[in-house]
């Protein structure tokens, strides 16, 4: 029953959110393939925002502001994704500075859920909570003001690419890394195992996208879009079902 009420709520909040996001947009067009890409990644972070809010109880006490901020991650891409693909229907462009808006939210909290997933299992230092979210800016804001000319395109690149590199050490040499592979909890190194082979792999996408959309050339901005797009598909989401799986592990253990 709690479920039910939460799903009925969820869905008239989102889909009230659908509604003022298409409140001034044009029809998609059956050809425009990158909108559809638009609209096919909306709809992704829609369900999977449902799936992780109706999860949330499923899950032992320790895990659910995972699972919440999980839930939160998707839910915020699905509204920017909503809004990105108005723009595009409307303009044929993707301004810069809304992918960032939604990076500049989104991806900080993924970098937060590597420090809660370690919190739900054991005491954690909270250092870790800011080396990550200020590695995380560091990315961010480096890539951003390089892509939109603030600075220097290279320049942006490369501080960029340190806030990455730290972030990777972190994780994988840092106090975050060596915390989770002395936690005893098979489920929970798994899980950190395959997040890191997310943000290494899956996030290798958005620095090649960034040397071939504005460094070298040679990918134009369409192709950009879609790339951009499903990466985002498959790192959002994904990202929160290994969590859940996780969670899922530990809730059964102690069932």
């Amino acid at each position: 029953m709690k479920k039910l009420k939460l799903f009925a709520l969820t869905a008239v909040a989102l889909t009230g959110l659908t509604g003022v996001a298409n409140a001034s947009s044009v029809l998609l067009a059956s050809d425009d393939f990158v909108g559809i890409t638009f609209w096919i990644i909306s709809m992704g972070m829609l369900a999977a925002t449902a799936f992780f809010f109706l999860e949330r109880g499923s899950v032992a006490a320790g895990w659910r502001t995972s699972i919440t901020v999980a839930g939160l991650i998707t839910g915020i891409a699905f509204i920017h994704y909503m809004y990105m693909r108005d723009v595009w229907i409307q303009t044929g462009d993707s301004p810069t500075v809304y992918r960032y808006i939604d990076w500049l939210i989104t991806v900080p909290l993924q970098m937060i859920e590597f420090y809660l997933i370690l919190s739900a299992v054991r005491k954690v230092d909270s250092g870790i909570f800011w080396r990550l979210l200020v590695g995380s800016l560091v990315m961010l804001i480096g890539g951003y003001a390089g892509e939109a000319g603030y600075i220097n395109s290279f320049l942006g690149f490369v501080i960029g690419m340190a806030g990455w590199i730290y972030i990777l050490y972190e994780i994988f040499s840092g106090e975050a890394g060596k915390l989770a592979a002395k936690s005893g909890n098979k489920s929970l190194v798994t899980a950190f195992g395959a997040l890191r082979m997310i943000v290494t792999i899956g996030w290798a996408i958005y620095p090649l996208g960034y040397v071939f959309g504005y460094l070298t050339g040679g990918v134009d901005a369409n192709s950009l879009n879609i790339i951009y797009n499903i990466a985002d598909f498959v790192n959002k989401i994904a990202f929160g079902l290994v969590i859940w799986a996780a969670a899922m592990q530990n809730t059964s253990k102690r069932g």
